[in-house]
């Protein structure tokens, strides 16, 4: 009879916290990078531009 008697307060902040620790997780992988990372990837940037730049028909 009572088997599955659901507390709809628990369960929104139970679910609030799924959502927030799935941006958090977002979140490190995104900005959680360390100075030689980032710069890896802008000087890898920078090289992919200068690439496609040297490969473009002159007018």
């Amino acid at each position: 009879m009572t088997g599955n008697i659901v507390n709809f307060k628990r369960a929104k902040k139970r679910a609030g916290y799924a959502q927030k620790e799935t941006q958090a997780s977002e979140n490190r992988k995104k900005f959680g990078r360390n100075k030689a990372e980032k710069r890896l990837d802008e000087f890898e940037k920078v090289q992919d531009k200068k690439r496609h730049d040297d490969r473009k028909l002159d007018e």
